[in-house]
């Protein structure tokens, strides 16, 4: 029998959410500490929370994105009280950039139909009918409170100050309430893993991109799919409840988040029907840690053992299915082939002996 380990994961969004919840199916010793009050309090609950696969990206990325949707449905037959939806998503301005088989062109008619309250069509549209959304805090809420049942300890209000290690090895966490000893360490922090790694000597390419999340309350549904294009990325997170995201521009002024925010919503209201009646709830920032190329950051570090990274964008998109996998890397001590592609080696090839040696 494999040895039962103990095994802290750092951060409870949705990707270290995810990690507890797949290790808790497992006989560990798995311990879950957040710094906030509750689960996905930072960058997770102002997600866009589209789960989006459709994107070109590079080759050795591609099977992740591409086992996405599955391992959603697969996960609404674990989890029956996860509710997503399975509308689909619309975009149009360009229509070359993706080539998915899910995809497919809609005409004019066709997207009045999906779309009734819009007040004006293009002619035509991408329409990704496989594509899905969901509400980023019920998710990663959900997952905590299984993994908890599956038990899980969680520790909400705890801050880790240092990362313990004796040699090369992690040997536990100390924070705001204590020590705890662990044979593994799962950094989910999102873009605080940095600093974290930082006194050990590690260098990690993680960086902040920041992104707009507008709230707004809805008299009714008015948005049916979710719809990207060049006015405006929006969609209902509820009956009652409508979302839109913007990129972040700047700190203030004119190109602020809250001048950003308030366009948006302006724009929402003059471009549905029956949008005179919304009403603006909230405009946040959503600290997304971004990887230095953009994609995922996933393994043991090489230099220092029971040292696990994982950090991701797009995390909503991507942590059912590579949480799985890194369950499997820890409980049983491997080096899976499907996240060889994520390792922090690739930031660093000259210390990859593989390469070296070539």
């Amino acid at each position: 029998m494999t040895k039962k380990q103990k095994i802290t994961i750092v951060g409870a969004g949705i990707v270290g959410a995810s990690i507890a919840y797949n290790l808790s199916k497992e006989n560990q010793n798995v311990t879950l500490v957040e710094c906030h009050s509750k689960a996905g309090y930072g960058v997770t609950e102002k997600s866009f929370a589209w789960i989006n696969p459709s994107g070109r990206v590079p080759n050795n990325f591609q099977h992740l994105y591409d086992e996405s949707l599955a391992e959603y449905h697969v996960l609404e037959k674990e989890i029956p009280e996860l509710k997503v939806d399975w509308n689909g998503a619309l975009t149009w301005g360009n229509l070359t950039s993706i080539n998915k088989s899910h995809v497919k062109k809609i005409t004019r008619q066709q997207i009045s139909e999906l779309e009734p309250h819009l007040k004006e069509y293009p002619e035509e549209a991408l329409y990704a009918y496989k594509e899905g959304a969901v509400d980023p805090n019920v998710l990663t809420n959900l997952l905590v409170k299984i993994a908890e049942e599956n038990g899980v300890n969680i520790l909400f209000d705890t801050k880790v100050t240092q990362i313990k290690k004796e040699g090369t090895k992690v040997v536990g966490i100390h924070t705001s309430k204590g020590y705890i000893e662990s044979d593994v360490i799962v950094l989910a922090t999102g873009t605080a893993l940095p600093e974290l790694c930082k006194p050990l000597g590690l260098d990690i390419p993680i960086e902040s991109s920041p992104s707009i999340i507008i709230r707004m309350k809805s008299p009714k549904k008015l948005i049916h799919t979710l719809i990207s294009n060049s006015r405006f990325e929006a969609r209902q997170l509820s009956d009652y409840t409508l979302i839109a995201a913007e990129d972040y521009l700047d700190e203030n002024g004119e190109n602020g988040p809250e001048a950003i925010g308030k366009r948006a919503f302006e724009t929402l209201r003059s471009d549905l029907e029956e949008g005179e009646h919304l009403e603006l709830e909230s405009i946040k920032v959503g600290m997304r840690p971004m990887p230095k190329d953009g994609y995922p950051i996933v393994g043991f570090h090489d230099q220092i053992k029971g040292l696990y990274l994982a950090v991701m964008h797009s995390a909503i998109t991507l942590s059912p299915v590579i949480s799985r996998l890194v369950a499997k890397e820890i409980v049983d001590n491997v080096q899976l082939e499907e996240l060889e592609s994520c390792r922090i080696s690739r930031f660093y090839p000259l210390n990859d002996k593989s390469l070296i040696d070539k």
